[in-house]
């Protein structure tokens, strides 16, 4: 695979970080950066997100993307390859693809069907639906999305089996 940024996204339970990190293990200098993390780093004060969003918990997931595509673009320009994942949903798939602008950047959509959405949320050892269900997150998902990028239906693949269709997918 050439060296590039692969933004991996897709709703909460898809397979994301399971696949990404595989993804960048595969990859000869590969970087497995979880956006999420920097949700993480915030120690007080943090604002979640949720249904009807506070414009602070807006603020700090746009600070999160912007701190995101700025690691993934020093990692790139320092020789890596990078597997960039976190929930782009709409519009803010765009967003990132727009701090991203410059860089070789190939986008993976995993998107499972519902009920292997919610089978393996119930798997998980946290709980990311709250306040809403799986069935209107990826209702909203699949409408509200860009169609860019490569789209994986990951409901009957293993990990290893979505990695391998994504580096036949980028092969060049």
């Amino acid at each position: 695979m050439k060296r590039a940024i692969y933004l991996i996204t897709g709703v909460m339970g898809s397979g994301k970080s399971t696949v990404a990190q595989l993804l960048a293990s595969k990859i000869k200098k590969g970087v497995h950066l979880r956006g999420d993390i920097f949700r993480k780093m915030i120690v007080s004060g943090r604002a979640d997100m949720s249904v009807q969003p506070s414009e602070e918990a807006v603020s700090q997931l746009h600070l999160r993307y912007r701190l995101a595509a700025d690691a993934a673009k020093t990692y790139y320009d320092n020789g890596f390859s990078v597997v960039l994942q976190d929930n782009y949903y709409g519009k803010e798939l765009t967003r990132i693809l727009s701090m991203l602008k410059d860089y070789s950047v190939n986008v993976i959509v995993l998107c499972p069907d519902v009920e292997t959405v919610k089978k393996r949320e119930k798997m998980r050892e946290k709980i990311g639906y709250t306040g809403f269900s799986v069935e209107t997150l990826h209702a909203d998902f699949m409408r509200e999305t860009p169609k860019v990028g490569f789209w994986l239906d990951t409901s009957e693949q293993s990990p290893e089996q979505s990695v391998q269709d994504i580096l036949l997918h980028f092969d060049e």
